[in-house]
C-alpha cells in the first residue's frame, strides 16, 4: 500500500435527468482501484472466478456468476487474484442519487426494495442461483429502449429485494444512517460516532437519551441485536478495519485511535469481529490498487 494512499471517490456520469446507466463491458481484467460513490450500484459479473471482491472491509474470491448490490459512499472494487479468464463480462448499473427518495419509491409497494437499498449500505451479495435466475434479465438491459429497461430494472430490484439467501457483507458502515425524526437511537448513534475514539460509558449515554440503564439495556437490545458494549466495540472496530486499508500506520496507532487503550485487548475484539487478526486483516489488501 502506497503511503498517504486513499480511496478514490468516482465521479459518476449520471445526468440530474437519467434515472440509472447500464454499463455492459468484456474485459481481460479488473483494472478500476478501490472507491466509492453517493449512486447506490448493482453489479453482474460473469466468467469472473477466482478474482477478488472487495467491499467495505470484506474481502473474498469470487465464483463464476457473481451479484452484488453496493449501497452510497461504500468503498468497494473488484481485483485481479486467481482468474484465468480473458473475457469476464461485468455489467454495472448505477442509479440516480435521488431515484430511491423519488415519491414513486415510497409508495408501499416498494418497500421490499426500500429495504433492500438500506441494506446496501453494508453491501449485498446474492446467491448464485439467484445471479443465475437473473442472468438474462441482466444480459439484456443494454439492448433494450428506455422504457423498457426501467420496467425491467423494476422487476430485477423486486426479484433482488424478495430473493433468499443475501449475504451482507461488509461487517461494519460507518456512514450516516437514516433514523425517524426525534430518534433516541440517532442521539445513541451520532453521539457514539462523535466520541468513540474516547472512554464512553453505559452510565453517560443512558443519560443522554432520559433512561434509566436498565430501560436502555432493553432498548439497545431491541434496536440493535447487541448489548452497548458490543455495538460501540463494532462501531470502533468498523473505524479501525477502514483505517487498516487506508492509512499508513502501526495496527498499535489504530487500536488507540479508535478508542482501545491495551492492544491485546484491540486484537481479540478485532479477531472475533472480523474474524481475523488486525495484521491479517490488513494484509488482505496488500497489493489492492489504490490511487494517491
Amino acid at each position: 500500500m502506497d503511503k498517504n494512499s486513499t480511496i478514490l471517490r468516482e465521479i459518476a456520469t449520471i445526468s440530474p435527468d437519467e434515472t440509472f446507466l447500464v454499463f455492459d463491458r468484456v474485459k481481460k481484467n479488473f483494472d478500476f482501484p478501490i472507491h466509492y460513490h453517493p449512486e447506490i450500484e448493482i453489479n453482474f459479473i460473469s466468467k469472473g472466478k477466482g478474482n477478488k471482491r472487495i467491499v467495505g472491509d470484506h474481502v473474498g474470491e469470487i465464483d463464476d456468476l457473481e451479484l452484488v448490490m453496493v449501497g452510497a459512499f461504500l468503498p468497494h472494487c473488484w481485483d485481479n487474484y486467481k482468474g484465468k479468464s480473458k473475457k469476464i463480462h461485468e455489467i454495472t448499473v448505477q442509479f440516480n442519487q435521488d431515484f430511491f427518495d423519488s415519491s414513486l419509491m415510497k409508495r408501499r409497494i416498494m418497500k421490499p426494495i426500500n429495504d433492500l437499498v438500506k441494506l446496501s449500505i453494508r453491501g449485498v451479495l446474492f446467491s448464485k442461483e439467484t445471479a443465475q435466475r437473473l442472468k438474462d434479465n441482466f444480459l439484456g438491459l443494454s439492448k433494450k429502449n428506455s422504457f423498457e429497461a426501467f420496467m425491467e430494472m423494476m422487476f430485477i430490484l423486486h426479484e433482488l429485494a424478495i430473493a433468499e439467501d443475501k449475504t451482507i457483507l461488509s461487517s461494519y458502515s460507518i456512514e450516516q444512517e437514516t433514523f425517524v425524526d426525534n430518534d433516541s437511537m440517532k442521539v445513541v448513534h451520532d453521539y457514539v460516532h462523535n466520541n468513540f475514539e474516547k472512554k464512553i460509558s453505559l452510565e453517560e449515554v443512558a443519560q443522554l437519551v432520559n433512561m434509566s440503564i436498565v430501560t436502555f439495556n432493553r432498548y439497545i437490545k431491541k434496536r440493535t441485536g447487541k448489548t452497548f458494549v458490543n455495538y460501540l466495540n463494532e462501531v470502533r472496530v468498523g473505524y479501525a478495519a477502514r483505517w487498516l486499508i487506508e492509512k499508513d500506520l502501526t495496527v498499535s496507532e489504530i487500536a488507540f485511535e479508535a478508542g482501545f487503550n491495551n492492544i491485546a485487548n484491540f486484537n481479540k475484539i478485532f479477531k472475533s469481529i472480523q474474524k481475523s487478526t488486525p495484521s491479517e486483516f490488513k494484509a488482505k489488501f496488500n497489493g489492492i490498487k489504490k490511487v494517491q
